[in-house]
């Protein structure tokens, strides 16, 4: 089959990702459902715009242009600073949310990355339908939405993700050009910017269409080579490929939203186990060991505390990480009602390097009445954890994540939404 591209974009990423972090931090206003803006000195209120709500774009305010002319349009605007460590940390979790349902992503930007989805294109009815459980699950994880461009080649499926907005899914295959792509601007066509398209204007040519149909030698006289790589894009000419870049590894998390708080520690335990898989399945994705599990809590009062645990031997088996994980809960848990619970791996190792076993690498088991129902049965020996965990990582390949879901899970009382990974 041909080569199938997702573009995905965040919306108003740096804008989302602010009023999200007020809004956990117990600030009633949501910046998203106001006039505001990201960017500049809020005090001495120069600089420019870096992200707008919608309802400030209503005012004529657009990304760019100096804070003192938006404040000129909308005297009431809200101005927030930008986080730039917040908006690195959100980008972490997202790619690793998009690594989750596919590894062959190219990032190229904090808000922005190209997906090959081919690889898994199996494993769904249709590209749409994909996408569209994609941004649906990115909106339910990490709270804020995306656009996903879809095409058969990478520039228009970038061009496809910047159609209507937000929280959309849009095609642009090569053979629909004509009537989606065409008609538009020259201004709307990816890399021409604006000196291009006065280049442009006085040539007379307005449209992508008319670039199309415009003669190359024309383009290259006025424009050079960039003129051609207009044409071309402007025809859905485009060979590349998602060029995939694997960065070292130096933690791999999970964390949970929970649906409604947690009061006991048994729905605690539960909600481990889940994270646990994910943690474990990852690591044995990555071919990683790791020598430390930390467990997170958020409270229902937005209070968070966090506990790490160093192992005697490191590993990536799901039952030993969630044995430590519960180990750190009942550690820290002070009978608050949690919103959130996190597992974090770190200290990693590749899984082939040789490791010093220790006299006393025995498992350490929390007291059976505590324990969730799933786990309470005699533990199987290390070989067996290893070939079921390898077991079910091939089910989940072949079949989705949630293709095999252990028992213990189907009963709990509490139905997290997972909120981020890193």
């Amino acid at each position: 089959m041909d080569k199938i591209f997702f573009h995905i974009d965040v919306n108003s990423a740096f804008l989302s990702w602010s009023a999200l972090e007020k809004l956990h931090n117990g600030d009633e206003t949501d910046l998203r459902t106001i006039p505001s803006i990201i960017g500049g000195d809020m005090a001495k209120r120069h600089g420019v715009v870096l992200a707008k709500s919608i309802p400030a774009k209503a005012y004529g305010i657009v990304t760019g242009e100096p804070i003192v002319n938006a404040l000129r349009k909308c005297p009431s605007l809200a101005l927030e600073p930008p986080d730039h460590e917040l908006y690195h940390r959100r980008s972490r979790e997202l790619m690793t949310l998009l690594s989750d349902f596919c590894p062959d992503i190219e990032q190229v930007s904090v808000d922005e990355c190209y997906m090959d989805y081919t690889p898994v294109s199996r494993q769904y009815a249709s590209p749409e339908a994909a996408a569209h459980l994609l941004k649906e699950r990115v909106l339910r994880e990490l709270e804020f939405t995306v656009n996903v461009g879809i095409s058969d080649r990478k520039v228009l499926a970038k061009m496809a993700s910047d159609f209507k907005k937000p929280d959309l899914v849009h095609t642009l295959y090569a053979h629909e050009i004509r009537h989606k792509l065409w008609p538009l601007p020259v201004s709307s066509l990816f890399m021409c910017g604006q000196s291009s398209v006065e280049t442009l204007r006085k040539l007379e040519i307005l449209t992508i269409g008319d670039l199309a149909c415009t003669d190359r030698s024309i383009l290259l006289a006025h424009l050079k080579s960039h003129g051609v790589l207009l044409w071309e894009y402007a025809n859905g000419i485009d060979s590349s490929e998602v060029s995939t870049q694997h960065a070292e590894v130096k933690g791999i998390g999970n964390s949970t939203t929970l649906s409604q708080d947690a009061e006991e520690a048994q729905t605690a335990y539960r909600v481990l186990l889940s994270l646990s898989e994910s943690v474990a399945r990852r690591l044995r994705g990555s071919g990683q060991l790791a020598g430390m599990i930390s467990t997170e809590i958020k409270y229902s009062t937005f209070r968070k505390v966090s506990h790490q645990m160093t192992l005697l031997t490191p590993t990536n088996q799901t039952d030993t990480i969630h044995r430590t994980a519960c180990e750190l809960f009942d550690e820290i848990w002070d009978g608050t009602p949690v919103r959130l619970l996190g597992i974090r791996s770190s200290k990693l190792i590749p899984e082939g390097e040789p490791i010093q076993m220790s006299l006393f690498d025995l498992p350490r088991t929390l007291p059976t009445e505590h324990m969730p129902s799933g786990a309470r049965s005699l533990s199987p020996s290390s070989q067996k954890k290893k070939q079921l965990d390898k077991a079910l990582d091939t089910i989940r390949k072949r079949y989705g994540t949630d293709a095999v879901v252990r028992g213990s899970l189907l009963n709990a009382s509490s139905s997290p939404k997972q909120k981020k990974q890193h």
